[in-house]
């Protein structure tokens, strides 16, 4: 973790780095983010000099981040990947492919630490922030692994839906969307974008000043706040009302309608008189609804209603016209949902994470 994390600069960080610490002209840092934006290592930045990439090998790191195993599903293509970091630490990522190009869902910390009832990735809390360079690697790591196998392949679109809390490792999420979106790097467009959050309010606020038109993915799960508090800690800090509050600020403020995700449990919140509720709680507001089936873990005594029931929900809304749509499974052969893989692999190797912050 010593070593300068090359693509957690931004241009005029990796300009004062090349010029003030290495000595060398100021043209070498754009050689250099070309070379981080095709997802090469220090070693293979050929039109640098020897020296000067030895020097480079010392104190820096392209990539701070490693691809350790990658499964992919014999189902849909989806693959999921174990990631490594420079401390030992495992997180991880799952690539998505469809008709309109890759997606995928990135970490932004080691864990998680609010304990939402129904996620694994939150069972040992969290660990520590990842940087916005291993916020960015995971992108640089993926890329270079599916170019491996087809040269036109990259990340198109990315979800911050990967294990931790996005809002709240703010700073270092917020410089990875500008890294990312920077033209002179990966260039992805921020509205390819989409962040999900638990609801962690006063920073739903910043964010949306921050005039980056990203989609705010909203983790609701319950129509109401005595149900939500079941399912949420989050939840006894910032009421239903304060949560919907800074949603409709952040459609006023970008422009872009909200999705609220909403998990459905069996005999908890997946009933149709939930729908009507959860209906009028967000008439009139510009928003979608991803109603997800639960994905079982085993950890929790929770499990997903059946297919009639999911049916019924999601009709009951449409007749409300709220709009909604019910998210298609993938990667249900490797462990898609967060936070399984790394579990499975830290109790097989009779492991936990290194340090908690």
């Amino acid at each position: 973790m010593d070593k300068i994390q090359l693509l957690g600069l931004t241009g005029e960080e990796l300009t004062r780095f090349v010029v003030e610490d290495l000595g060398e002209s100021k043209f070498r840092a754009g050689q250099i983010a070309q070379w981080l934006a095709r997802g090469a290592d220090i070693d293979g930045m050929t039109n640098l000099s020897a020296a000067l990439r030895a020097k480079l090998n010392e104190i820096a790191v392209a990539n701070p981040v490693r691809i350790l195993e990658s499964y992919k599903s014999k189902i849909d293509e989806t693959e999921k990947f174990l990631y490594a970091l420079p401390d030992g630490n495992l997180i991880e990522g799952v690539l998505m492919r469809y008709h309109h190009g890759d997606t995928l869902c990135v970490s932004t910390q080691v864990g998680c630490a609010m304990g939402c009832a129904f996620c694994a990735s939150t069972l040992e809390g969290r660990v520590r922030n990842l940087t916005a360079g291993e916020i960015l690697g995971q992108v640089a790591a993926a890329n270079r692994h599916i170019q491996t196998q087809d040269s036109e392949r990259r990340v198109h679109n990315i979800v911050l839906m990967g294990s931790g809390e996005p809002l709240d490792n703010y700073d270092n999420v917020v410089k990875f969307l500008r890294l990312v979106n920077a033209p002179e790097g990966m260039n992805i467009s921020l509205r390819n974008i989409s962040l999900s959050t638990c609801g962690l309010v006063r920073r739903m606020y910043d964010f949306a000043k921050e005039g980056l038109p990203v989609t705010l993915s909203l983790s609701l799960h319950a129509p109401n706040d005595e149900i939500r508090q079941k399912i949420m800690p989050v939840a006894h800090a910032y009421p239903y009302s304060e949560v919907l509050a800074a949603c409709k600020y952040y459609v006023e403020q970008t422009g872009r309608r909200v999705i609220f995700e909403y998990a459905l449990i069996k005999d908890l919140n997946s009933d149709v008189r939930h729908a009507e509720e959860l209906a009028r709680r967000l008439r009139g507001l510009r928003c979608h609804v991803n109603l997800i089936p639960l994905n079982d873990v085993k950890e929790r005594n929770l499990a997903a209603p059946d297919k009639k029931t999911v049916e019924a929900f999601l009709k009951r809304l449409e007749l409300k016209h709220i709009s909604a749509t019910v998210r298609r499974e993938m990667g249900a052969d490797i462990e898609g949902a967060c936070g399984q893989l790394r579990r499975r692999i830290l109790r097989e190797q009779g492991t936990g994470d290194r340090e908690q912050e």
